[in-house]
């Protein structure tokens, strides 16, 4: 599988999946026109990589910021990787969030509520 790598914009995070090293990434904000539609090869990705997932797979989410329509799409990421995780991967997610950001520690924390996989709140500096 090649390697997806996504170049972020005002209102896109930037996306990186490395298959080989089982590492992904999405980072800055998602506030895009159209969620699922940016989301859909993501989670394409996920589907796809899951047959022949690496034995580690870590996860980095650093976001800024995302609106409602992107938190469903994030949702259905994690739901991919829970799936991956209970085939016998090792999924581990970080969330990292700015220490006085007390809505995205919160959105974090919730997702962490609804899926089944290691989650680890990393707070980092502004």
């Amino acid at each position: 599988m090649e390697k997806i790598s996504i170049e972020g914009t005002p209102k896109t995070p930037t996306i990186t999946f490395d298959t080989t090293k089982g590492f992904l990434e999405i980072k800055g904000r998602s506030i895009p026109e159209n969620s699922i539609e940016f989301y859909k090869p993501v989670v394409d990705w996920l589907e796809k990589y899951s047959g022949k997932p690496q034995s580690v797979t870590n996860v980095n989410i650093q976001l800024e910021y995302f609106n409602t329509s992107s938190s469903k799409c994030i949702l259905d990421v994690f739901k991919k990787l829970e799936a991956i995780n209970k085939g016998g991967s090792a999924v581990t997610i970080n969330w990292y969030y700015e220490e006085d950001d007390e809505d995205m520690l919160e959105a974090g924390e919730d997702y962490q509520a609804i899926i089944n996989v290691p989650f680890k709140m990393v707070q980092v500096q502004e």
